[in-house]
């Protein structure tokens, strides 16, 4: 029977409780349970000081969290990760499978699989699964289906990559720093992908024939709506790729995702509003094309036809993409013009909008009848009641709108992608791994010089760097190493372990490496991956001492039980987000995460002896 455990470590063990507890409660902000959980030892460890002979906890030392090494790790990829959504890096990717998803729907689904996995491995799973949620539902809305059997898989499959290196998940570098402060020889970036790899290969396998029979549609997993379309003009420019491509040509361009509603030519002074186009009319220098399409696609349009938008521009910047004095990135946002507002009747070049407010109007969507055309360009046409205007501008000035009563700026703004400079971030991310993984500079010195990078080239900004720093994410990594460092500094990770081994007593050590893995599992999917993760390092590394076994594969046993995130919704952040999209149930998470958690739980307890020992 375990020795009791001395008042300090009971009251560790006792805030660690307090602390999950906390962690699982929605309601509850995460930060602030943190903060909560910091402020509670630190005011417990001054007034009852602890030492263990001449060793002294000091308690404002619990407070290294906020300068270790894995937590600026985790925040130079996260700036890193939200310099591809800045430049749009993985826009032309995702363009291409949902092309081949329309051909060959089960093939595509593998490789849209086999992209999540690959691409979680080396950043952040957010803004990969943040980019294949529209295009997934987008095509099932084509095929007048539900996409709710893909989107889960699509998000487990993200998940199962970011095991696989050292910089896949906060999680994984939460544990290997922790396991290098405790004394074990730092883990490579893909020491340990072997293992994940095979488990994540099965688990794909699982995904992809598996699971979206278990995720039939039913009633609850509705479609996504069809999404607001916007018509607007564009001007074919003198060197556009598309001159003397046809109209048809233009609708494979765009992937049969926009509408060409007129074809005005520069020669043809009266004609209007311009002709409805044939499909084998080609294209001209200087020709006006009138078209209709979803919101999200209009800016890429611009880029993707070589053509320019003829939008309602401001007199004092021509706001543009390039604009190399501009200090903001810009934003697209739509606009609704309310019934009180004193824009009715005019147009937007009678109104001076865009010289009021400083942003441009790009397209115009009118619910209640049919806009066809534009006669007289998006500036000359009149505005009514319940006009939509797609507007772009810097983030002030679109917050400046918002205190206009009679426009009602919605809640659907995206940033204006930096025009050509996807490659220069991808090439970053590059550099940042490949320096990392030769092991020329350490994660975290790599991660922080690729976000100067970014900053340099202008692929991101510092608002942009704001954006990437979650602070849930920044303060559950530092209240969860002060807390593992309390516990393993009092004796309590030790007292842990030693009940661990009395109640798996005369079992085989694969026996124990298993239940390791199950328990953090089990922890994972009810509070914060990144708390089990650093409180269970240390409680593995000691269990490992006790039983003369190699401390890496049990360290092991924590990282990968720590990431089996499926059974619930709130095990994982992108768990909620396809939750929403998918309107998915608690219980579809557990009829489809249970078994893909216990497949890899049984993979993983045959694949980490057989490859590192036991």
């Amino acid at each position: 029977m375990p020795e009791i455990p001395n008042t300090h470590a009971a009251i560790v063990m006792l805030v660690t409780l307090f602390a999950l507890f906390l962690f699982s409660r929605d309601r509850i902000p995460l930060e602030t349970s943190c903060l909560t959980v910091l402020a509670v030892l630190i005011v417990y460890f001054e007034l009852f000081p602890f030492a263990v002979g001449n060793e002294a906890l000091e308690p404002t030392s619990l407070f290294s969290g906020f300068g270790h090494e894995a937590l600026v790790a985790v925040a130079g990829l996260m700036v890193c990760g939200q310099g591809l959504v800045a430049t749009g890096a993985l826009v032309p990717l995702g363009r291409g499978i949902a092309k081949l998803w329309r051909r060959a729907p089960m093939l595509s689904m593998l490789l849209t699989l086999f992209f999540g996995a690959v691409g979680s491995a080396f950043i952040n799973n957010t803004p990969i699964v943040v980019l294949l949620i529209p295009i997934l539902s987008a095509v099932a809305v084509r095929n007048n289906d539900s996409a709710a059997p893909w989107l889960m898989p699509m998000n487990f499959s993200t998940l199962l990559g970011g095991t696989c290196t050292t910089i896949g998940t906060s999680t994984n570098l939460l544990v290997v720093a922790v396991a290098a402060d405790l004394g074990l020889q730092r883990f490579g970036m893909f020491d340990f992908v072997l293992p994940g790899a095979l488990a994540g290969l099965i688990g794909l396998v699982y995904l992809w024939l598996v699971a979206p029979r278990l995720l039939k549609p039913t009633g609850k997993n509705v479609k996504n709506p069809v999404e607001r379309e916007f018509i607007f003009q564009m001007s074919v420019n003198e060197d556009s790729d598309v001159i003397g491509k046809t109209i048809a040509d233009i609708h494979a361009i765009a992937d049969g995702e926009v509408d060409i509603l007129r074809l005005r030519r520069r020669r043809e002074r009266n004609a209007g509003s311009g002709i409805v186009p044939l499909p084998d009319v080609a294209l001209e220098a200087g020709d006006k094309i009138t078209g209709c399409a979803p919101a999200s696609i209009i800016k890429d349009l611009e880029s993707r036809l070589g053509t320019a938008l003829l939008e309602s521009a401001t007199k004092k910047g021509m706001l543009s993409d390039d604009d190399a004095d501009q200090d903001e990135n810009l934003e697209i946002a739509q606009i609704v013009v309310m019934d009180n507002s004193p824009l009715l009747g005019l147009s937007l070049a009678q109104s001076h909008f865009a010289d009021s407010y400083g942003i441009d109007v790009l397209a115009i969507h009118r619910a209640n009848q049919s806009l066809r055309s534009l006669a007289k360009g998006i500036s000359g046409t009149s505005i009514q009641s319940g006009d939509i205007l797609l507007v772009q501008g810097k983030s002030s000035d679109i917050d400046e709108v918002k205190e206009v009563r009679s426009l009602l700026v919605l809640d659907e703004r995206q940033p204006v992608p930096e025009s050509g400079k996807g490659w220069i971030a991808i090439l970053t991310l590059i550099g940042v791994v490949a320096v990392a993984a030769f092991g020329i500079l350490p994660i975290a010195s790599s991660a922080v010089c690729g976000a100067l990078v970014m900053l340099f080239t202008r692929c991101i900004d510092w608002r942009d760097v704001g954006d990437a720093l979650s602070i849930p994410v920044i303060m559950i990594v530092v209240v969860s190493l002060a807390l593992g460092s309390a516990l393993t500094q009092t004796g309590g990770t030790e007292y842990i372990a030693q009940v661990f081994l009395f109640v798996m007593a005369g079992a085989k050590p694969i026996v124990v490496l298993s239940a390791l893995i199950l328990l953090m599992a089990i922890l994972t999917n009810v509070v914060s991956n990144n708390a089990a993760a650093v409180i269970g390092t240390p409680i593995a590394f000691s269990i490992a001492n006790q039983l003369n076994a190699p401390p890496e594969t049990f360290v092991l046993a924590v990282l990968f039980g720590a990431n089996l995130s499926f059974v619930t919704p709130m095990a994982y952040k992108t768990n909620v987000l396809v939750m929403s999209a998918g309107n998915y149930t608690f219980g579809d998470f557990v009829r489809v995460g249970l078994p893909l958690m216990l497949i890899l739980w049984v993979s993983y307890t045959f694949l980490l002896p057989a490859i590192f020992g036991i």
